[in-house]
């Protein structure tokens, strides 16, 4: 009798290298099923030897009990690992062995995309002259977004079907102005602000147009600024953009917050000035819309258009891209195609 708890302890450990070689060894959920009921069923190697518990000593039951359990539980684990391994490999989820011989893929990297990289340079190019970065909400008032800029609300880029409205009087900015609002409505002169961001507009989608696309604005007021003072600052950022071969030419347009207005064209860097069918034959390609600050506009926000003079200026960095990079179709930098983008990193 005083042997005989050994014994049964030494048979549940035969019991569990013979499961352990069971497990291992087979092949498919149906062998190992099949291992499963042999070691660990109801009627199983291990139920027939703990059965035998009953018979030992009381002094022997603890240690006895406890090895019996550690040997179901390893048994139990070890099935599980192997059924989940027989799954995988039938499934062909198996992992790959890493074949050394194949050539090695180099790590991707992301970069700075056309657009962005035109608005941090323009950015940076005003900086040197006084400029600040100024932001504000895409979503706005239409005051802000047009009544403050002496565009009233009958003018059809008010119009219902020119802009994306969210509630009576509530939009999506149709440019950056309205930061040029805000900061005037907050800072006393001298201001020089600029203003990037994402602007929106029912615009068709196509090779020039997009519904929503980043604009960057200027607007400079203090005393005594004039138009050569104007013309001198724009002309500065042209040369140090394009280079101090580019000229410039200011054409007379119209717009509601600048009096006088201009379009601001500079010679067409792929023929030169020569004409070709980006400029389509002119020699001039145009980058942005500029004049000097309408007195409506400082009575709107509260100064004195008498003693304060300015001027504004807004461009499309989307289109300077097109224009830099020689990009056709304004759509490939919204796109997001990896493949033609990751060539201007």
């Amino acid at each position: 009798m005083a042997n005989e708890g050994p014994a049964l302890r030494e048979r549940l450990e035969e019991i569990r290298r013979r499961g352990v070689a069971a497990f291992e060894s087979a092949e498919s959920q149906e062998a190992l099923e099949a291992a499963r009921i042999e070691f660990l069923g109801r009627g199983g190697l291990v139920s027939r030897a703990m059965s035998d518990l009953k018979a030992l000593p009381a002094e022997e039951k603890p240690a006895t009990g406890q090895a019996g359990n550690r040997v179901k539980k390893a048994l139990e684990a070890l099935l599980e690992v192997r059924s989940a391994a027989i799954a995988a490999a039938e499934s062909g989820e198996t992992d790959e062995v890493t074949d050394l011989t194949l050539p090695g893929r180099r790590t991707w990297q992301g970069g700075v995309h056309p657009v962005t990289r035109v608005i941090d340079e323009v950015c940076e190019i005003f900086r040197e002259i006084g400029f600040t970065i100024a932001t504000g909400p895409e979503i706005e008032s239409d005051w802000h977004n047009f009544t403050s800029l002496n565009i009233p609300l009958d003018h059809p880029a008010a119009d219902m079907h020119d802009t994306f409205y969210l509630d009576q009087g509530v939009l999506l900015r149709t440019h950056t102005s309205p930061v040029q609002a805000r900061i005037m409505l907050e800072h006393d002169p001298p201001v020089r602000v600029l203003a990037p961001g994402l602007v929106f507009r029912r615009d068709p989608w196509d090779a020039s147009h997009a519904p929503a696309f980043e604009q960057i604005e200027g607007l400079a007021v203090d005393e005594g600024i004039d138009f050569v003072e104007f013309r001198a600052a724009i002309d500065f950022f042209v040369h140090r953009f394009f280079g101090t071969g580019t000229r410039t030419r200011f054409r007379p347009s119209y717009f509601p917050f600048t009096e006088p207005s201009a379009e601001v064209d500079v010679t067409c860097f792929l023929c030169e000035g020569s004409g070709c069918s980006t400029c389509k034959g002119t020699g001039w390609v145009e980058i942005m819309g500029s004049g000097m600050v309408n007195p409506a506009v400082f009575e709107a926000v509260g100064y004195d258009s008498e003693r304060f003079t300015g001027y504004a200026f807004g461009m499309g960095p989307a289109r300077i891209a097109l224009l830099r990079y020689r990009i056709p179709d304004i759509r490939l930098l919204y796109e997001g195609d990896a493949a033609f983008l990751e060539q201007f990193c």
